[in-house]
């Protein structure tokens, strides 16, 4: 996984200040369904069928990415996260924070940050 930078983080931001009620809602429905633990959102400049379901269409809403919904337990079966005690380890509060695996394959990127959902 690489860090985040400021290229990614200025289109990530704009796009979860308009989304950011629907996935802590998702989140929230993932952990109480007894899903996971661990909800992971996937963006995608384009769409990432290969993870998870897709949640949010961008070209629907006008965002910079499209969205989908997974959980620890299949990012680990497609071999996208190889060391579980690292990861759960650092995976923060998911009703405070949006736990995004960012998937750029134009430019051959994946990462993961984490932001907080706003406070009402």
């Amino acid at each position: 996984m690489q860090e985040i930078t400021g290229k990614y983080l200025g289109s990530i931001t704009q796009d979860f200040v308009k989304v950011s009620k629907f996935l802590q809602e998702a989140s929230y429905q993932v952990i109480v369904r007894k899903i996971s633990e661990y909800p992971i959102f996937i963006l995608g400049k384009t769409r990432t069928q290969f993870f998870g379901q897709e949640i949010i269409d961008k070209t629907k809403f006008g965002l910079d990415w499209f969205y989908n919904l997974s959980y620890l337990a299949e990012l680990e079966q497609k071999g996208l996260i190889k060391d579980i005690p690292l990861f759960t380890e650092n995976y923060k509060n998911a009703e405070e924070f949006a736990c995004l695996l960012v998937i750029d394959n134009e430019n051959d990127f994946l990462g993961v940050v984490y932001v907080p959902f706003p406070e009402d």
